[in-house]
């Protein structure tokens, strides 16, 4: 049983987010803070060696109390705490703290004692090191990919905050002299004599939050040059030809990116044979590998949170959130010009793609501009492959939407950003992510619209199902053949396949009336299957014949032979049969995991319907598998029902 947490300062106990975030982890962790007097067997809260920290070291003096030492864990957030943005995780520790090497903390503990043998253990470490590196995610993952890092060959120097507590208490008898910084400068220099040196700024520091130790004076126009731009820190470590730091962070990224970097601090990767240290710690003797490294300060050490399911988590789970959440502000914080948004959409559109920097429903001078579909702009969007419960055209707002800065997915006429995503290598276990996503889909029964439906009895045979589409639809105006209506299609499957069992199944959309391409002659089916439950369905036919349709998809990653009259964005690649005008740009030829990363993890964005926060493919299976998460606002339900009434006689939609 853990002791009692006591805390004496607002920093735990106040009203903030942030406080509140730091509540909620440390209680999940089984620390819970509470008010009151400790006794001698209790802990208090310390906000790791911060000034605040001072009034819990002194209540421990007086009371006996242990302290319980808390920071931000290694993956924060976005922005740096002073910017207000919660945590992402805690490092709770009840020895010290991980950047005073004065004393013992929980991870020197882990480094010094623990086996570290793990195979299960190394081999998440690997791919989640792999995951880091690819994704640009680092301690504040407001970073750029896009700002080119400076041409490499340089020697990097790695600047800190003034007064961090890891330089106040970062010496083994007390704080390290502010002059560290000048020597290890004038040192980078001597040692690489004709190397071009970059001082890569702090986050704070190039934000206006905090001095740094290096300013414009120290740079030297043929020589040394400072770098406050938001590249990603693992372009930089990519360039470097060496790497000196004091204590930063970035040094233990430094390792991971394969450097032996020159240290002249103590922090907690220093030590342990990884590095070029300037001064050796009298504790540290063992020698380990940098995977070992990441193991325990990523994997064992932290506390991580995630927000959307409020609860603790593995780092692979971390990253999926925070991988999420980085893409989406890279690619909307300079903000959108939203053009010809229906009123409808606009809030949802808005939630969106306007976290950072709101749409503007018009169009000015400074922004790029977005539309919905495949006119003209810088950026299109369209609704996900996995949208929603309940019909776009029923108002239903979508879960994921794709942004598109190339074209648009299912028009086929001009490359689309899914196209290159499906060409493209997979990122670090990418096949094994989709295969998890797929096999859970799969079990849920998740489909596109997610509708609750009949599921009849069917004809015994070799059963096909053929879904109708909407006649109208851009995918059928852009995609398809010589074969463009529900009834061509019908009657093409009927003549290739006369001894079939033909299912056809009407769109959700024209069922309800809202958009055309009903059938009056159905006659070559077998059976008309209106209002039928889509995942169930999949499961009880043998293939499946269309035009463009998105349950083509669907029905691919439930192993089915899929026949395509038409140029779907899953057509072309060698794993459909092909009897519509497919573009020869689609020479690649992915397995199944590899299409459907790209369709369900790299193209779409997701938002949480429940915390409204950018999120997970896997995040949004789960509130899609579950009908109570996802509920459609009521005023859209009343929209929706006048919508049919009205979309005749106003232009109030668009």
């Amino acid at each position: 049983m853990r002791p009692r947490v006591h805390a004496v300062s607002g920093g735990f106990l106040g009203p903030s987010g942030q406080a509140r975030r730091i509540r909620r982890i440390m209680a999940l962790a089984g620390y819970a803070p509470r008010f009151g007097l400790p006794g001698p067997n209790d802990l208090i809260a310390a906000w790791g060696h911060a000034p605040r920290a001072a009034r819990a070291e002194a209540v421990a003096k007086r009371t006996g109390a242990g302290l319980l030492r808390v920071e931000d864990a290694f993956l924060r957030s976005l922005f740096p705490g002073r910017q207000g943005e919660p945590t992402l995780g805690l490092l709770i520790d009840e020895q010290g703290i991980y950047y005073d090497p004065s004393r013992p903390s929980d991870l020197e503990t882990l480094l010094a004692t623990h086996p570290l043998d793990d195979h299960a253990l190394l081999e998440t470490a690997r791919l989640c090191m792999a995951r880091l590196r690819a994704h640009h995610l680092t301690k504040y993952s407001a970073v750029d990919p896009a700002i080119s890092a400076p041409p490499p060959g340089y020697v990097l120097v790695i600047d800190q905050v003034r007064g961090d507590a890891s330089l106040t208490h970062g010496g083994l008898h007390g704080p390290l002299s502010p002059h560290i910084f000048q020597e290890m400068l004038v040192q980078a220099q001597l040692d690489h004599p004709t190397a071009r040196i970059v001082i890569r700024s702090h986050p704070e520091t190039a934000q206006g939050l905090r001095n740094g130790h290096f300013t414009p004076a120290d740079v030297q126009a043929d020589r040394i040059t400072l770098c406050d731009a938001a590249c990603s820190p693992w372009d930089l470590l990519e360039g470097a030809t060496a790497v000196y730091t004091v204590s930063s962070q970035l040094g233990f990224e430094a390792i991971l990116a394969g450097h032996r970097p020159h240290v002249w601090g103590l922090p907690f990767y220093a030590g342990w044979g990884l590095t070029k240290d300037q001064t050796p710690h009298p504790r540290r003797r063992r020698t380990l590998t940098r995977t070992q490294l990441f193991a325990a300060a990523m994997l064992l050490y932290p506390k991580w949170y995630d927000p959307c399911r409020d609860r603790l988590c593995a780092l692979p789970d971390l990253i999926d959130h925070l991988e999420a959440l980085a893409r989406a502000w890279r690619e909307d914080h300079a903000g959108y010009d939203a053009l010809d948004m229906r009123l409808w959409k606009r809030p949802h559109l808005q939630a969106f793609f306007g976290r950072w920097k709101p749409l503007r429903f018009r169009k000015t001078a400074s922004r790029r501009s977005m539309v919905w579909g495949a006119k003209d702009a810088d950026i299109r969007i369209e609704d996900g492959i996995l949208r929603s419960r309940g019909l776009g055209a029923a108002l239903t707002p979508p879960l994921s939407l794709v942004r598109d800065d190339l074209g648009i997915y299912y028009d086929p006429t001009r490359p689309s950003r899914l196209e290159a995503l499906i060409a493209a290598p997979l990122p670090p276990g990418g096949s094994e992510r989709a295969a998890r996503l797929v096999a859970r889909l799969r079990d849920s029964g998740t489909t596109k619209y997610n509708l609750v439906g009949a599921r009849p009895d069917l004809p015994e045979g070799h059963r096909i199902l053929v879904p109708g589409q909407v006649e109208d639809d851009a995918s059928i105006r852009l995609g398809a053949g010589n074969i463009r209506t529900n009834a061509q299609l019908l009657a093409a499957a009927r003549a290739e396949n006369p001894d079939a069992v033909i299912l056809y199944k009407p769109h959700p959309d024209v069922e309800a009336g809202l958009r055309p391409g009903a059938l009056t002659d159905t006659s070559a089916a077998a059976l008309v299957l209106p209002r039928t439950d889509t995942g169930w369905l999949l499961a009880q036919v043998d293939e499946v014949w269309t035009i463009t349709s998105t349950l083509g998809f669907e029905a691919l990653l439930r192993g089915l032979p899929v026949t395509c009259l038409g140029a779907p964005f899953y057509a072309g690649w060698g794993l459909t049969r092909d009897l519509g005008p497919i573009p020869e740009r689609r020479q690649a030829r992915p397995d199944m995991a590899a299409l459907a990363h790209a369709v369900l993890i790299a193209y779409p964005r997701y938002l949480d319907p429940i915390t409204r926060l950018p999120c997970s493919p896997e995040l949004a299976l789960e509130r899609l598998a579950d009908a109570s998460t996802t509920p459609q606002p009521p005023a859209l339900r009343l929209l929706a029902k006048l919508q049919g009434l009205l979309a005749s006689r106003t232009t109030f939609w668009r």
